[in-house]
């Protein structure tokens, strides 16, 4: 992805999740969950499934309203936020991509920058900003999503979440359906991506080898509970808790089966 110039972009905002519960048919998906993410982190969520990380993410940008608890940007709650606003703050990558199949390239990357009124002239030029920020050609903004292959279609994703100007990204698994050098390399350039625009992203993987060598910080759920909440070099160094432990010891095992390869 070639970034073009930061400016355009607002400064990131402050984070904080405080005393977050949420329960689904009487069970506790999420189980007071408090965590301040500083302007500028990539977070990694980590966890087996059903440990909360998607509806702790959902609450975020309140697709999913807390049982309890708040969700605050820069201090002001979300659910006390215009939702047009808060779409404007918040960027949604899922894994599913969720283009709309109907639509032009041009069209899933417009969405939200229609819907807060954006003019004409600006979208188109947006659009164009995006395509090339994302690494896509200019041609590419009239083809359908049937058209592009996996990771064409994460990018333009990716440029759709970014439409509004965000200054908060939240992904959901967002390379997990791509090849493995696909995945590599997308999630590499949204790297540098969320490095040069100065984001704050909040990144779901299933993958504890990809958190440790993305996130700058990591925060492992597991029944809605912080199990761990390090920076990737804390981890690799060792965790007493043993469900912590034995997620660090899978990309551990893996290096070491393909350095006896050798």
């Amino acid at each position: 992805m070639h970034v073009v110039s930061p400016c355009t972009f607002p400064l990131s905002m402050s984070l904080d999740l405080v005393g977050l519960r949420k329960a689904h048919g009487g069970r506790a998906a999420v189980d007071n969950v408090s965590l301040s993410i500083a302007p500028g982190t990539l977070l990694a969520l980590v966890g087996p499934s059903g440990s909360g990380k998607t509806s702790l993410l959902k609450m975020i940008n309140g697709l999913v309203l807390s049982d309890a608890g708040s969700v605050r940007i820069d201090g002001v709650d979300v659910r006390d936020a215009h939702a047009a606003e808060l779409r404007r703050r918040i960027g949604y990558v899922i894994q599913g991509i969720g283009l709309f199949p109907h639509m032009t390239v041009a069209e899933n990357i417009a969405i939200v920058p229609r819907l807060i009124g954006m003019p004409l002239p600006e979208r188109s030029a947006r659009i164009a900003e995006l395509l090339a920020l994302v690494a896509l050609p200019q041609d590419m903004a009239s083809r359908y999503p049937r058209q592009l292959s996996g990771g064409q279609a994460q990018r333009v994703g990716v440029a759709r979440a970014l439409a509004a100007r965000p200054a908060i990204m939240l992904m959901d698994e967002p390379f997990g359906a791509l090849d493995p050098v696909t995945r590599d390399e997308l999630g590499q350039a949204y790297r540098r991506l969320h490095d040069d625009l100065g984001l704050t992203t909040i990144m779901v993987t299933h993958d504890m080898t990809e958190a440790l060598l993305l996130a700058d910080r990591i925060v492992v759920l597991h029944e809605g509970r912080i199990r761990a909440d390090a920076t990737p070099a804390q981890l690799i160094a060792g965790h007493p808790d043993p469900i912590v432990a034995e997620l660090i010891a899978i990309p551990r095992r893996q290096a070491e089966r393909l350095a006896a390869l050798r």
